[in-house]
C-alpha cells in the first residue's frame, strides 16, 4: 500500500509462490544441462549454460505474457497474477546469464571491447539468413532490465503511472525482439525444425490468448444496460454474483464492480489505484475488497482503503428490484460512503 515504502512482506502465499518458481527454474536448468550433456557429449559447459538459461528465460516470458489473458478468460488463473513481478525479475536474471556467458564465449577473445564487438561484429542487416540476431537479443535484455529495475512501487510513484505503464508495456517489444533473436539464430545454427516449431507454437498461443481475452473484454464494454427506475440502470441479477465476489459491468464506458457480501450489495470502480488492477476479479477478504494483482484493499461501502492507507476509488448507488441490481450510472467522488443495499429473501431491497 502507499502509506510508506517498505520491504517486501513475505507472507505464506508469497513464499509458496516464490519457492515454486525457484524450484521450477532450478529443476529446468538441471534437467536441461544433464540431458544436453547426454545427448550432445561434445557440447561445452558454457554452451549448455547459455542454452539452458536462454530457453528458461524465453519460456518464462511466454508464461508471463499468457497469465494476463488467461485470467480474463478463466478466473481460476487469478492466483498466478499475485507476485507476477517476481516472474519478470527471474526472466531478466536468466536472460542476463544467457547474455553474459554468450558475450564471454563469442566476443571476449578479440581486441575489441566485448560490447562493441557484440554490436558491430555482424552488420548483415540486408540478409535474413545472416541477420545480426544477437543485437536483437541484447535490445530485448535492456528492456527486461529496465522493467526489472523499476518493478518496485517506488518507481511507479516517482516515474508517474503513465511513464511506468509505457515502460512495462515495452515487454511486447522485447518479446518481438526475442522472437527475431531466436528464429534468426536458429536459421544460422540449427538443422532440426523442432525448436522453430516450438517457437512458432508459443507465438500462436500468446497471440491467440490475447485475441480471445480482447474479444471477451470487448463484449463486456459494448454491453449497454437499459435505463429504468428513475435513470438507474439494470446491471445484473443478484443471483449471478458469487458470494464475496463481484460481477463487472460496463456503465457508460466505465467498468463497475458489483460485490455481494453478507446479504448486501455494494458497487465501486473496477480500477485499482495501484496499477489499474481489476478489483472485480478479486474478492472480499476480512471485510475489504482485495485486488487480485497485489493485494490492495478497499472498503466496499466507501471505496477507501482502511487506515493508515489513503487509496480511494469511486462508489456507486445501487438498488435491488425483482432480483435485479440497479445502479446509478453517475459515480460519486472517490471515498464517498454509500449505504450497502440489503438483499431480502425475495431478491428485493430491504
Amino acid at each position: 500500500m502507499s502509506h510508506q515504502y517498505v520491504a517486501v512482506g513475505w507472507n505464506r502465499q508469497k513464499r509458496v509462490y516464490d519457492l515454486v518458481l525457484l524450484a521450477g527454474i532450478v529443476s529446468y536448468l538441471g534437467i536441461f544441462i544433464v540431458l544436453g550433456n547426454l545427448l550432445f557429449p561434445f557440447a561445452t559447459a558454457e554452451a549448455l549454460i547459455i542454452r539452458a538459461a536462454g530457453s528458461a528465460s524465453f519460456l518464462l516470458l511466454h508464461i508471463i505474457l499468457c497469465i494476463g489473458p488467461l485470467c480474463r478468460l478463466d478466473s481460476r488463473f487469478l492466483p498466478l497474477l499475485y507476485n507476477r513481478r517476481h516472474l519478470g525479475v527471474a526472466t531478466f536474471l536468466l536472460g542476463a546469464v544467457h547474455g553474459v556467458f554468450g558475450i564471454i564465449q563469442f566476443h571476449s577473445l578479440g581486441d575489441k571491447n566485448p560490447l562493441v564487438s557484440l554490436l558491430t561484429a555482424n552488420r548483415n542487416f540486408s540478409s535474413l539468413a545472416e541477420f545480426p540476431f544477437q543485437q536483437l537479443g541484447f535490445f530485448a535484455l535492456v528492456i527486461l532490465f529496465l522493467m526489472a529495475a523499476t518493478s518496485h512501487d517506488f518507481w511507479l510513484r516517482n516515474l508517474t503511472p503513465p511513464v511506468w505503464k509505457f515502460l512495462h508495456m515495452m515487454v511486447y517489444v522485447a518479446y518481438a525482439s526475442l522472437i527475431g533473436h531466436v528464429t534468426l539464430g536458429l536459421l544460422q545454427s540449427e538443422r532440426s525444425p523442432l525448436l522453430a516449431i516450438a517457437t512458432g507454437l508459443g507465438l500462436i498461443i500468446v497471440i491467440g490468448l490475447h485475441i480471445g481475452a480482447a474479444s471477451r473484454e470487448n463484449k463486456l464494454d459494448s454491453a449497454k444496460p437499459d435505463p429504468t427506475h428513475a435513470e438507474f440502470l439494470d446491471a445484473c441479477a443478484v443471483a449471478s454474483i458469487p458470494e464475496k465476489c463481484a460481477t463487472v459491468v460496463s456503465i457508460r464506458g466505465e467498468r463497475v464492480a458489483i460485490f455481494k457480501y453478507d446479504g448486501k450489495i455494494s458497487a465501486i470502480s473496477n480500477v485499482c489505484r495501484h496499477q489499474n488492477g481489476p478489483l472485480g476479479e478479486g474478492k472480499i477478504i476480512d471485510g475489504c475488497v482485495t485486488c487480485p494483482w497485489h493485494g490492495y484493499q478497499y472498503l466496499p461501502e466507501t471505496g477507501a482503503s482502511p487506515p493508515p492507507f489513503t487509496e480511494k476509488v469511486a462508489t456507486f448507488k445501487t438498488r435491488i428490484v425483482d432480483g435485479r441490481v440497479l445502479i446509478d450510472p453517475n459515480p460519486l467522488a472517490p471515498g464517498t460512503r454509500v449505504e450497502p443495499t440489503a438483499i431480502s429473501k425475495e431478491g428485493r431491497s430491504v
